[in-house]
């Protein structure tokens, strides 16, 4: 009996670590990055899927994704501790310790470098670029200027240009091309986020909103405009020649019907009208992607 409640007592404290390590890698964010990295392979691939580079963009991609999350809170954890939402996460609880933390994003970020490497020299360098930049520029900066919002774009953006290359071999126009898609939409989805958390983000000192009023016309215009952007980019898949009429009205509707979430906070400003821009984010980006490589599959 008491080795049965041994083993049942370690088998829970190995339960709860993997829990706490999962809440530092922020799973379903990361998880999300990676979708958007093999989307991106998977649209810029000129032949058939190599499923050893795109386990290797999946997994790397989902490493050092992990790795900036982490280093996130690590930098973040007096804050973290002043907020509803991200009171109880591992470090601001103090389950772990800022070494272990520390730790664990060397070796999971180190490790990510390393399968991007076997793709191309490239890869690693662009996976460590945004690295540094979410961690040491976008995290940072959260607390001096509402431009963090720029940084933090570039570096979520980074993860599907890897893609792009690790299927294409080279920086095509392709890879540009779904960078900006990405970078645009990471404007109306972070503010959407920032205007939700809008009072715990001011409890904190941390500047996310647009406009330094917080959830006022200005910072609704903004929002606005950011999401009315995704409807030209889409247009541009079909200028270049890369999708066909019937695709281009798709992506052009998947923005219009983004747009209408952020037309209607624009109108009421209220808490539930920013919640349906974030959920209207959550479905814009996924359905574009998968968009564009099922219409790829289709036109071969």
């Amino acid at each position: 009996m008491e080795t049965a409640h041994a083993i049942s007592t370690s088998v829970q404290v190995v339960r709860n670590r993997v829990a706490e390590y999962s809440q530092l890698i922020k799973v379903r964010l990361s998880s999300l990055v990676v979708f958007s990295a093999a989307m991106a392979y998977l649209w810029s691939m000129p032949g058939s899927i190599n499923v050893t580079i795109i386990l290797l963009v999946c997994v790397g991609g989902f490493l050092i994704t992990g790795a900036a999350n982490t280093l996130n809170q690590v930098i973040e954890k007096d804050s973290d501790k002043l907020m509803k939402r991200t009171f109880e996460r591992p470090l601001a609880d103090e389950r772990l310790t800022m070494k272990e933390a520390l730790i664990f994003a060397a070796v999971i970020g180190v490790t990510g470098l390393a399968l991007l490497y076997f793709i191309s020299p490239v890869c690693a360098i662009l996976g460590s670029l945004a690295i540094t930049i979410y961690a040491a520029v976008y995290t940072p900066l959260k607390k001096i200027s509402r431009v963090t919002v720029i940084p933090g774009a570039i570096a979520g953006s980074i993860p599907v240009v890897i893609g792009s290359i690790a299927a294409a071999g080279k920086l095509t126009p392709e890879a540009l091309i779904l960078f900006s898609v990405q970078f645009v939409w990471q404007f109306p989805h972070t503010w959407s986020i920032a205007w939700l958390l809008d009072e715990e983000y001011k409890k904190a000192g941390i500047k996310m909103m647009p406009d330094k009023g917080g959830r006022n016309a200005i910072s609704s215009i903004m929002i606005l405009a950011s999401t009315l952007l995704t409807i030209p980019l889409g247009l541009i898949f079909y200028y270049v020649g890369w999708i066909n009429i019937p695709a281009c009205i798709c992506l052009t509707v998947a923005g219009l019907g983004f747009s209408f979430f952020a037309f209607r906070l624009y109108r009421v400003r209220t808490v539930k009208a920013a919640l349906g821009v974030m959920f209207g984010s959550f479905a814009y980006l996924p359905f574009v992607q998968v968009a564009l490589v099922i219409i790829k599959i289709i036109a071969k």
